[in-house]
């Protein structure tokens, strides 16, 4: 993956930064909940966790969740998105999920749920393991027509740099065909170089695997590509 020039929101945001790494603050976080046995409540397509101020803190820190406007019994809640919530229990291994009832879920009782819920969800989720795991912060990119964003720290502290587009290869859920379209792709790199952003597709391929437990991410596959405008003043000689 290429990388582009931070753009720091601020004086001394790339001092903080290297100050606090994302991957320090995710060893505390992770520590933290492990030790407090926290657990999150599944509701439909979305989970909520309630945190301690300390937790809380650190929640904000990692960028996991959204802070909904809910306190009690001296708790912040959250709302964690599926890709969030499976990688905090999976990868993370600190996070409990229960269900309405208060019935534990086990990994390939979450993992099941979650795909009936969204066919794409074991494509997207490898991608967004696969980039978190080199401490990206993944955000949803709704709003830019995206499935993520990317950001190299907290995007209190800098503009995210990559627009996330993530297309299933081989015999998985075909979501990717979006970008099979030459139309498609000029549109994409337009939005993105409209908002200061590059195109980064992440194609997931499940190697013949019908991805019905977790333990099929092991052979799934992943490519990085950006995808950029041709500008032929760039390319000239001379």
């Amino acid at each position: 993956m290429e990388f582009m020039t931070p753009r720091w929101k601020g004086k001394g945001s790339a001092a903080i930064a290297e100050a606090n790494p994302m991957s320090q603050i995710i060893l505390q976080l992770q520590s933290m909940l492990v030790q407090q046995e926290t657990h999150a409540i599944l509701c439909d397509f979305a989970a909520l966790l309630g945190a301690d101020p300390d937790a809380a803190d650190l929640l904000n820190r990692a960028c996991f969740g959204r802070q909904i406007n809910t306190y009690s019994n001296n708790k912040q809640w959250f709302q964690l998105g599926m890709e969030e919530v499976f990688y905090m229990r999976h990868q993370l291994q600190c996070l409990k999920v229960v269900r309405e009832n208060d019935q534990p879920m086990n990994d390939p009782e979450l993992w099941k749920y979650i795909a009936s819920k969204n066919p794409a969800f074991p494509e997207h989720y490898k991608a967004y393991a696969h980039l978190r795991r080199k401490n990206w912060v993944m955000r949803p990119g709704t709003q830019y027509g995206v499935d993520f964003v990317a950001y190299r720290h907290h995007p209190a502290l800098v503009h995210s740099e990559y627009a996330v587009i993530v297309v299933a290869e081989g015999n998985g859920n075909q979501n990717g065909a979006r970008l099979n379209i030459r139309s498609d792709v000029q549109c994409s790199v337009r939005v993105c170089g409209s908002v200061a952003k590059t195109l980064l597709e992440i194609s997931v391929n499940r190697n013949g695997c019908e991805a019905s437990l977790p333990s099929c991410l092991e052979k799934f596959t992943v490519e990085e590509r950006v995808i950029t405008r041709w500008l032929p003043e760039q390319c000239r000689d001379g």
